[in-house]
């Protein structure tokens, strides 16, 4: 190697160094997010909730560094983990200290975070414990703790990790109202006499407020309540609706979750007969522009989820519907972040825009919807029975809905045993859902057991848009552009919309060969009754014809069957060798041609 050409291998390095070091004084900050969604980058949400603190705020990343050398993935997530920590450090101000600690065994470190409540996991049989959490203090000595970080949680970490800093920033929790006519709570089955967990989405709301269950709305107090949560409100009495109506005059806030069909509402022990399963809040709701549609449930074949059919195979529930981003309404704080929900039985709204109130949709069936009555789901054995007789009627149903503005009482006085009576209000803020089954955790969350501790994972938005919901009405927002900011997992859009065409033409298919097959039964029932005394058919060549020309016809339909299912796998095909063509060959040949072309206009600069 020649004099020159270790000078210039020196310089290389010489500014390799000068460059990081540069980077690292002046530049350390500049970030560059390209993904879809800003997942790497903090969201607005998060740098309002950092803006609110007033005092100092420590906070102490728990990680077993040492004990973790050999577990490559977890390493990789844990440094993701401490330079998103790291970011808050940095748009804080000084507001937030971060220590990273590494807890070895045996050691201090590690009996602090014993003492914080941090979850140590077994890796080997010598009794290593690891660490991966983080805790956090303030200055009123409150505390808050994130147990354990799991990495396929990674899509709710900024969210974490803000909630723990608003809860220390603002350690006063607003506090909510809770009446339910389902068993939300915890409870014990009186059938088998064994406990029952409270519902998930319940859970999540006392985390971030404090919760006061509501036993009779007649006779407790409302009025010191921020929010009121009604859920399924069955058969409400006239002053309990007087006590709703009253309360959200008064300038109470009110959400309410009514249904034509709640499947969880189970009848108690003893009860005879089919009691009702609907509720509804039209008496005092109507009056302000929103009404539920009595008896009627949505079916939607576009955002139909598929479920097991009677023989076991995945068929389209026409009530039971995932609603994605392009179904909720993007101009509302409380579903612009929301990416997918899941309802069964969902009833409709129906609207009065005449009315002084304003009416703002948050989630809207496809123009491909249509009514089922609900009693076609009472003993519904195959679902696919829903989708016989279905049609559309091309217009776009709200299923869950805002209301603000001027309202007026739908009483013309006090009732008798209460005196107070508010006559009008100038904005009142309500929002209904069609559907009290959207809170079940069967149709949203996955609870497993994760070392002694139950685990939710989400695997919809509907926890999240219930705590949107709470949060923006309680006076909280800071922390709803947080939530649910994007999924790693995205769906396969295209293809999903191929598979529902598919599976449209093949039921209309299946129909018509079930018609043309009773058809050609009833025929050949009339030939039998018809035979003659020694029970011997004798068919006439035009019978003889007539038969054959059926049993063609149920040939050609069960062909085109065929055709439909090939046609269905040959277009999602045909759209992965073009992903393909594309990634493999079209964009290096385009890129190939750009430094080609930056070449060529370099060579034709240095000739001129």
């Amino acid at each position: 190697m020649n004099l020159k050409t270790s000078l210039n291998v020196a310089l290389l390095v010489l500014a390799f160094l000068l460059f990081a070091m540069i980077n690292n004084i002046f530049i350390s900050s500049a970030r560059l997010d390209l993904s879809e969604n800003g997942l790497y980058s903090l969201s607005d949400g998060t740098r309002e909730v950092v803006d609110e603190i007033d005092e100092p705020i420590n906070l102490y990343f728990f990680f077993s560094q040492k004990i973790s050398r050999d577990m490559p993935a977890l390493r990789t997530y844990s440094q993701r983990v401490y330079e998103l920590l790291e970011e808050y450090e940095l748009i804080a101000g000084g507001k937030i200290k971060l220590s990273f600690i590494d807890p070895e065994p045996f050691s201090e470190q590690e009996d602090r975070a014993a003492e914080f409540g941090l979850q140590s996991v077994p890796i080997n049989q010598a009794g290593d414990e690891l660490y991966f959490g983080l805790a956090g203090t303030n200055s009123l000595d409150g505390q808050e703790v994130i147990s354990f970080f799991q990495p396929d949680k990674e899509e709710f970490l900024e969210y974490e990790i803000s909630k723990l800093v608003h809860n220390l920033a603002k350690p006063e929790k607003a506090v909510i109202g809770v009446f339910s006519n389902l068993p939300i709570q915890a409870s014990v089955d009186p059938r088998n006499f064994q406990p029952t967990p409270a519902w998930v989405f319940i859970q999540q709301l006392e985390e971030l407020f404090e919760v006061q269950m509501i036993e009779d709305l007649e006779k407790d107090e409302l009025k010191d309540l921020e929010l009121l949560l009604v859920v399924h409100p069955k058969s409400l009495s006239e002053s309990a609706l007087y006590s709703v109506d009253q309360y959200v005059l008064s300038g109470g806030k009110l959400i309410a979750f009514v249904d034509p069909l709640a499947e969880l509402d189970q009848p108690g022990p003893g009860v005879s007969g089919i009691p009702s399963k609907s509720s509804d809040l039209n008496a005092i709701t109507r009056n302000w522009g929103v009404a539920l549609r009595e008896q009627k449930i949505l079916g939607d074949p576009e955002v139909a989820l598929l479920v097991g059919g009677a023989d076991g195979r995945p068929v389209r529930h026409l009530g039971i519907l995932g609603f994605s981003k392009e179904y909720l309404g993007q101009d509302s704080v409380v579903t612009s972040s929301i990416e997918n929900i899941n309802m069964a039985t969902a009833g409709i709204f129906d609207l009065d825009t005449s009315l002084e109130t304003e009416i703002e949709t948050l989630i809207r069936s496809s123009e491909s919807s249509g009514l089922l009555d609900a009693y076609q789901f009472e003993y519904l054995s195959d679902p696919e029975d829903l989708q016989k007789g279905f049609s559309s009627t091309g217009e776009s149903f709200v299923v869950a809905a805002r209301i603000s503005g001027g309202a007026v009482s739908n009483f013309e006085g006090a009732i008798a045993g209460r005196e107070a009576f508010v006559p009008s209000s100038e904005n009142i803020q309500v929002m209904l859902i069609a559907d009290t089954d959207i809170l079940a955790d069967r149709l949203w969350v996955q609870v497993q057991s994760f070392f002694g501790q139950q685990i939710a994972t989400a695997f919809a938005d509907n926890g999240a848009l219930v705590a949107n919901a709470v949060e923006n009405f309680s006076g909280s927002s800071s922390l709803i552009s947080v939530r649910s900011r994007g999924q790693f997992s995205r769906p396969f859009e295209v293809v999903d919309r191929l598979r529902r065409n598919a599976e449209s033409s093949y039921l209309q298919s299946a129909e018509r060969l079930q018609v043309e097959l009773a058809e050609t039964e009833r025929k050949l029932s009339e030939l039998e009754s018809a035979s003659p005394e020694d029970g011997l058919i004798r068919l006439s060549d035009e019978q003889t014809e007539a038969i054959k020309s059926f049993q063609d016809q149920k040939l050609r339909i069960r062909k085109e069957l065929r055709d439909v299912r090939h046609r269905l796998d040959k277009d999602i095909e045909d759209l992965g060798g073009w992903l393909k063509l594309i990634n493999i060959l079209v964009m290096p040949l385009m890129l190939t041609g750009l430094l080609l072309m930056i070449r060529i206009v370099r060579y034709q600069d240095r000739m001129s």
